[in-house]
């Protein structure tokens, strides 16, 4: 899969960033990286028009409270394990947990110990949403025994699941790469209950309820999968959503007050939120 690069300088910086990050997020756009000039967006080339970077921002019309200038460039299907190694530090979640690299020492971080090798996938801890799902995983009163991991990526939510206790882990991505990426990783870690599956929300409608589901993706597609989640949620289980922001949470937590689940905790991260739910 091909990957959109959208570079954005903005005069002023501030506040304008933060504000074409999130109008960038609702467009399609899943990573974004600050800098001094403004930011660096990245999508899937086929969740965004290529031919128009900037459709459904405000960026496509002219303001007078600044002035921007925008290129694109288009990065080919990759492995992106040699980017990650040039800067992939351990991330560190609370001492709960430990991300590391293949080529990081075990011995000198904290916590539960995760080794990852992205390849071609993103989920390796380092976004502020991976970030709080895992520590929402670890603040949990009682983990349930059946998980869904919905857009697995590197899979590591799915392995720190099973770390925890999990018994039966099903983790779902609609990149066949990020399945084979998941797998991987598993075997990493010593995981044996992690099923990888590669489709969209259609090929687990048949499923077994679940007692937790898992889903750091977009804001969008949570909302247009919400009414699945609940149906294939356990009574009294828990939904724990990331991928937006947190000025987005008055908006998720209203969509999903209409599927019959009850918000029990919110996070923040730089901006970023997730939230607890459960089905009641």
């Amino acid at each position: 899969m091909d990957y959109i690069e959208l570079t954005v300088e903005l005069i002023p910086r501030n506040p304008w960033t933060e504000i074409v990050i999130q109008q960038l997020a609702e467009a399609g756009y899943e990573s974004f990286v600050e800098n001094e000039k403004g930011l660096q967006a990245y999508a899937q080339a086929n969740e965004v028009d290529v031919n128009n970077a900037l459709s459904g921002t405000l960026l496509e019309e002219s303001h007078s409270e600044f002035t921007f200038t925008a290129t694109l460039k288009i990065i080919p299907q990759q492995n992106w394990n040699a980017l990650w190694e040039a800067s992939f530090d351990p991330v560190i979640v609370e001492n709960y947990v430990s991300i590391i690299a293949p080529f990081h020492d075990r011995n000198d971080h904290p916590g539960l110990i995760v080794e990852i090798e992205p390849k071609m996938s993103f989920g390796t801890g380092h976004h502020q949403t991976t970030y709080m799902m895992t520590k929402a995983l670890f603040e949990l009163d009682v983990l349930p025994e059946r998980i869904l991991d919905m857009g697995t990526g590197t899979g590591v939510l799915a392995i720190v699941a099973e770390k925890l206790g999990a018994k039966e882990v099903l983790a779902v991505d609609i990149e066949d790469w990020s399945v084979e990426n998941t797998i991987e990783n598993a075997a990493r870690n010593q995981c044996t209950t992690i099923h990888a599956m590669c489709g969209d929300i259609e090929v687990i409608l048949d499923q077994e309820p679940f007692g937790l589901i898992l889903a750091n993706i977009n804001k969008n597609v949570l909302k247009a999968h919400m009414s699945h989640y609940s149906q294939l949620l356990e009574p009294n289980g828990i939904l724990l959503l990331s991928g937006f922001f947190d000025t987005d949470v008055s908006e998720m937590l209203e969509h999903t007050a209409q599927f019959h689940l009850e918000k029990m905790r919110t996070f923040n991260k730089d901006n970023w939120a997730a939230i607890q739910l459960r089905k009641n």
